[in-house]
């Protein structure tokens, strides 16, 4: 008797095992996602009736909500406040929808977030100037679409950072010096913005940086002579500023770009020291086809 109560009881635990869901609060959360973004009509919907580990998009690890992944599924709406108790997010793709509103502050409480990627919609409003606090990014993009506001000079203690990407906004200001501390920094994009002023010096201590676009925009002044620190260098888009001296530029030690645009019908550099020979000119343009 004793052994078949052993066996009712161990059959019992391993179907809770089997049927454990995530908490109430990170589920009321993503129930708030589906309701503001209009879940009836994604692509991909969700079937409210199953355990949340097998709705589209939506990775459960030991009970909890680590990643969602709704990449071009037809997002319509805004996004809850709520989002903010998710709180063990490492993964967050919502991009290439048609999600509006602002940035819910909440955002910055996913501390354990490592990428975050909101592009390609039609969020309005000022990135949060506490954005620092998601210590743990390494890839933040949300290019293309109506963020307004200055870059929060917080951004400068995520320096974990590895891909930034912020371009075709209204941002305006200039570029934070901050940036500078993002020395994990291999992806830079702040094209067609209204950031205005000099480039600061501090971009020089990004020496792992690959690619900088910082074409359409009002940026003036001098190309920094620090430029030459960033030896990894290989794409550099400057074109279509208000730059007044490339001295410094010209001064660099001899490398070879694969992109390289600036304003060459404006502006006769002469270019000792860089080697053309595999580089390409080409349009400044952003492509995401990850889902």
């Amino acid at each position: 008797m004793k052994r078949l109560l052993l066996i009712l009881v161990l059959i019992a635990f391993s179907v809770h095992q089997l049927q454990a869901e995530v908490s109430e609060q990170e589920k009321v959360a993503l129930l708030d996602l589906y309701e503001s973004t209009q879940g009836t009509k994604w692509v991909n919907k969700w079937n409210l009736e199953e355990p949340v580990s097998k709705w589209y998009g939506v990775k459960v690890i030991n009970d909890e909500v680590v990643e969602i992944n709704l990449f071009r599924n037809n997002l319509v709406g805004t996004l809850p406040n709520s989002i903010g108790n998710l709180t063990q997010l490492k993964v967050l793709n919502l991009a290439f929808n048609t999600i509006s509103g602002e940035i819910p502050l909440s955002m910055v409480n996913l501390s354990h977030l490592v990428i975050l990627k909101i592009e390609m919609n039609r969020l309005k409003g000022s990135l949060p100037s506490n954005i620092g606090k998601l210590t743990m990014l390494e890839e933040l993009t949300a290019f293309n679409n109506f963020i307004s506001g200055r870059i929060p000079n917080s951004i400068g203690k995520i320096t974990k950072l590895k891909v930034l990407n912020l371009s075709s906004n209204s941002i305006v200001g200039r570029i934070p010096e901050a940036l500078g501390n993002l020395v994990s920094l291999e992806s830079l994009g702040l094209f067609e913005n209204t950031l205005y002023g000099e480039i600061p010096v501090e971009l020089g201590n990004l020496v792992e940086l690959k690619e900088l676009v910082l074409a359409n925009n009002q940026l003036g002044g001098a190309i920094p002579k620090e430029f030459g620190q960033m030896a990894s260098l290989e794409i550099l888009q400057i074109q279509n500023n208000n730059f007044k001296s490339f001295e410094n530029f010209e001064e660099m030690e001899s490398r070879s770009f694969l992109v390289f645009d600036y304003d060459k019908d404006k502006i006769k550099l002469d270019l000792k020291n860089v080697d053309f020979s595999r580089t390409r000119m080409a349009d400044t343009k952003f492509e995401d086809d990850i889902d």
